[in-house]
């Protein structure tokens, strides 16, 4: 199962409980502070999702490590290409 499957079956099945919890069937009584806490839920875990993923990029862009010997090749591959093209009679 994809990373993606993962993640709609556990949205689908918290969201499934939810709902179940939100319309209130007739056997099962929720307090009303309860109730109230239920009802916007959802929106609290957007807004907590939005804070993890901010948290994890941040996080991600401060740790990001240098790739000097990739950076060097990358310089030398330029410099072969403009060879290339100068052989080839095109001017910079």
């Amino acid at each position: 199962m994809t990373k993606l499957g993962q993640w709609l079956c556990g949205l689908a099945l918290l969201g499934s409980a939810w709902v179940a919890l939100a319309l209130a069937p007739p056997g099962l009584r929720l307090p009303a502070p309860y109730r109230q806490a239920l009802l916007p839920l959802p929106v609290y875990l957007l807004v907590a999702f939005g804070c993890y993923s901010l948290a994890t990029v941040g996080y991600r862009l401060a740790t990001f490590n240098d790739c000097e010997e990739a950076a060097a090749e990358l310089q030398e591959h330029i410099s072969a290409a403009r060879e290339d093209l100068r052989r080839r009679g095109l001017r910079f």
